[in-house]
């Protein structure tokens, strides 16, 4: 992929082409979206694609400092041949080494030290995705952008948040078991 002559098409984070829809806004290195995003498979199976359509947001949160360096690598995921599958490789691999991608108590610690490259270079070793030319697409911040709007205009700002046909649905949490939020979808 060359960046300066490519104009980058994002994937969509989205699967299933149910009539009921849910949206999950993830913090990429949030320990409470962690454990949401590992449901989601879950969740697909049992509520099936023909019956639900899942819509992956992604809200970098300022207290998780590296999270906006994060955001910007499964996005660049997106964008590369294989789409929302990269994607879901780069959340899968940064939720399961999720200790790599923080700072102790949100300030201290060994990953200070850590750059751009570095943390890229992480990504691509824990995932198998190669994120780092994709990453300098120009497009991303427009998508980067879109992301947070989107949240914001929903009135979302903390993750996981949960919202079904538009509304967001405070009940709906990381540690209901995926039986629970198919009751509070309607699909059970």
């Amino acid at each position: 992929m060359n960046v300066s002559n490519t104009q980058a098409t994002f994937d969509a984070l989205v699967w299933g082409q149910g009539s009921k829809t849910l949206e999950v806004f993830l913090e990429p290195t949030c320990p409470f979206s962690a454990k949401a995003f590992a449901k989601l498979d879950a969740l697909m199976e049992k509520a099936t694609p023909q019956c639900l359509t899942l819509k992956i947001r992604l809200l970098s949160q300022p207290w998780h400092l590296l999270s906006p360096t994060v955001t910007r690598a499964i996005l660049a995921a997106s964008a590369t041949q294989a789409g929302k599958s990269a994607a879901k490789a780069v959340m899968a691999a940064v939720f399961a080494n999720r200790e790599a991608f923080i700072l102790v108590n949100h300030c201290s610690g060994p990953n200070q030290n850590l750059s751009v490259h570095d943390i890229l270079g992480l990504i691509e070793q824990h995932s198998g995705v190669p994120v780092k030319e994709a990453f300098e697409l120009p497009e991303l911040m427009v998508e980067m952008k879109w992301q947070a709007r989107y949240a914001r205009q929903n009135g979302i700002h903390a993750t996981p948040t949960f919202m079904v046909d538009g509304l967001v649905v405070a009940e709906m949490s990381s540690g209901d078991a995926v039986e629970v939020w198919l009751e509070k979808l309607g699909l059970a």
